[in-house]
């Protein structure tokens, strides 16, 4: 019953916490999602040959992107703190840490999908210019249906790195987990507690894992 006293102690804390990370992955998955796909297509559909071709927009995009995913995200989340004082009115809290997940996570996305529309077949996209299909089109009927088992396997992806970053996060203060972990597994010393939300996040992440793997199945016609 010893070893349950900590765990039980903790648990409306481990349930808070547990929510709080649930939200920051959440709100910043959805950035990622409404940014990073549209930005992921422009970054393919602007390479050469494609009907969007643009090599200065190409390069100024994948620049940027560059940027942004060679900054380690510890550093990213400090860095941004100004942005997200003034965007959140705060810099802890899981509300404030979801800023910087979700730069950090708009460019990982992207890149994601750009991978997974250069894996479609050329003569696909090639047929259906062929037959006077508008670039929208295109990009909505051919280029998405394609790609879907390849972007939803990078939204698992995704969404399991943010599961880590959000740890991290809680290492300043952002909340969720790995706030838990920091305050009363190592600040206290409490190895229990702390082996308590390692399991928390594995089994999370195995979780997510595994729908995502069965989701990008189902979806696969391939």
């Amino acid at each position: 019953m010893s070893l349950l006293n900590p765990i039980v102690n903790i648990l409306p804390d481990l349930n808070k916490a547990f929510l709080e990370t649930i939200y920051m992955v959440g709100v910043s998955l959805a950035v990622a999602l409404l940014i990073g796909l549209p930005l992921g297509v422009l970054l393919f559909t602007t390479t050469r040959n494609l009907f969007f071709e643009n090599g200065i927009v190409n390069r100024s995009l994948g620049f940027a992107v560059n940027i942004v995913r060679s900054i380690p995200f510890i550093i990213l989340l400090v860095a941004l703190l100004p942005l997200t004082d003034l965007l959140t009115g705060s810099t802890i809290g899981p509300r404030a840490a979801s800023v910087s997940l979700s730069v950090s996570a708009i460019p990982f996305f992207a890149r994601i999908v750009e991978t997974a529309l250069r894996e479609i077949d050329r003569g696909v996209i090639e047929a259906a210019i062929a037959v006077g299909a508008t670039p929208w089109m295109i990009i909505k009927d051919v280029l998405l249906p394609e790609a879907k088992p390849g972007i939803i396997q990078g939204l698992t992806l995704t969404t399991i790195s943010l599961i880590g970053y959000s740890a991290m996060a809680g290492t300043i203060g952002g909340g969720g987990i790995g706030d838990l972990a920091i305050r009363y597994g190592y600040y206290r010393y409490d190895n229990t507690v702390m082996i308590t939300t390692i399991v928390v996040l594995i089994c999370l992440v195995q979780l997510i894992q595994m729908v995502g793997d069965k989701v990008s199945y189902i979806v696969n016609k391939r």
